[in-house]
């Protein structure tokens, strides 16, 4: 699939994933002629035929504007960005198996870009890095003989409401030279309500410190949940007293599993940067990721669990999504797995999951159920009478 003939102002790279996607389309839906370069091919397809490979409000349908507009193109042959006066990178970024960043997933894109790559580009860096990456790039390239303008302009939409968020939030641009993050900034202008300027290194940590924020967040409030909860008390029911009519309190989240493909793993990178010595968060990785265990450790004193079927409802990292990236729900089923006679899983957006099945069949072969993940499709639910284990409070509310 190729469109090099064609003329582009923007081409998205990896633009045929979860924060890629939602980006071109209201790139080209803005009047940018946008061209998703990507390396899968079935998700290229699928694009092109209309229909997005995961849930993302108001989608389809803009998706489906701009290629009747033909505002939007589609390649997997790095050639193609040849020329191209803008190239957005939204690689991903992931941690290894010792929470380090890994430099290698942005490296070893741009070396397939690098033959077609001229000076008279700009490249923007989408995707959250590591503090530093931003000039540890632009020092990579010069090395290997190519000085595009080179900016920061980090994304910070909620996944599944991309479309809508990139349009009325605040964007942050930053650039290694002034050209760089002016040019940057005139793009983004086509799409953000409100651009904020800073420095490359200020925008990677304003990043991480907002994912970061989050995740502590989560872990305050699972921390309490599981004070309250040993206490024989009901943490939904405390928090409800204590924000009644107390704003100072407004913020205080409900218990559940916080994990997914961003809030996990930017707070491990800055961990990481600071040598291991951001103990509040290290402390908040050990609160979200030992819920699991707490519930599998209560539901053992409650239940002889090795002579029962327990059900898993929700798989998806959080509520109507379809994204099962690093969910929780998987931790708490190997737990599960090790303890209990059976378990069994379903999720009504999730796909690709080989074990998933029927939520009427797991509600009635299961002898103990546990809300993971708390869909709207949820609301009604049947439960035949079955215990159910529900943190996130959502079937008392």
């Amino acid at each position: 699939m190729s469109t090099a003939k064609e003329k582009f102002d923007v081409c998205v790279v990896g633009g045929a994933g979860h924060v890629g996607a939602p980006l071109s389309i209201v790139l080209a839906q803005k009047g940018c002629r946008t061209l998703i370069y990507d390396i899968s091919k079935p998700a290229l397809q699928t694009l092109a035929a209309g229909n997005l490979p995961f849930l993302e409000e108001g989608g389809e349908p803009m998706l489906r504007e701009v290629l009747a507009a033909g505002t939007l193109g589609f390649s997997s042959n790095p050639a193609d960005i040849r020329g191209i006066p803008h190239l957005i990178l939204t690689v991903g970024t992931p941690v290894d198996e010792f929470h380090n960043p890994v430099l290698h997933a942005l490296t070893d894109c741009m070396d397939t870009l690098l033959p077609y790559l001229s000076d008279e580009q700009t490249v923007i860096l989408r995707s959250t890095v590591f503090p530093g990456v931003t000039d540890f790039l632009d020092g990579y390239l010069k090395a290997r003989g190519r000085r595009p303008l080179l900016a920061f302009c980090p994304e910070r939409v909620v996944q599944g409401k991309a479309i809508k968020e990139s349009q009325s939030l605040v964007q942050m641009v930053s650039g290694t030279t002034p050209a760089a993050e002016e040019s940057a900034a005139r793009l983004f202008a086509k799409v953000a309500r409100k651009i904020v300027r800073m420095k490359p290194m200020e925008a990677e940590f304003a990043k991480l410190f907002c994912n970061a924020y989050r995740y502590v967040q989560f872990a305050v409030a699972n921390q309490f949940y599981m004070l309250a909860d040993s206490a024989g008390l009901d943490y939904a029911r405390i928090r409800q007293g204590l924000m009644e009519d107390y704003p100072r309190m407004r913020d205080l989240p409900g218990a559940g599993f916080a994990a997914g493909p961003c809030l996990f793993k930017d707070t491990l990178q800055l961990v990481a940067f600071s040598e291991n010595k951001f103990n509040l968060a290290v402390s908040a990785v050990q609160v979200n990721e030992g819920l699991p265990a707490y519930i599998t450790s209560r539901l053992k004193e409650k239940y002889p669990l090795k002579e029962m079927t327990v059900g898993l409802l929700g798989m998806a990292f959080k509520a109507d999504s379809d994204d099962a990236r690093s969910s929780l729900s998987y931790k708490l089923k190997k737990h599960l797995t090790l303890h209990a006679k059976t378990v069994l899983t379903t999720d009504p957006l999730v796909t690709g999951d080989r074990e998933l099945l029927a939520l009427p069949e797991v509600v009635r072969r299961s002898d103990v159920l546990i809300l993971c993940t708390p869909h709207s499709a949820y609301a009604n639910l049947d439960l035949q009478g079955k215990p159910v284990y529900d943190i996130w409070n959502f079937f008392k509310e």
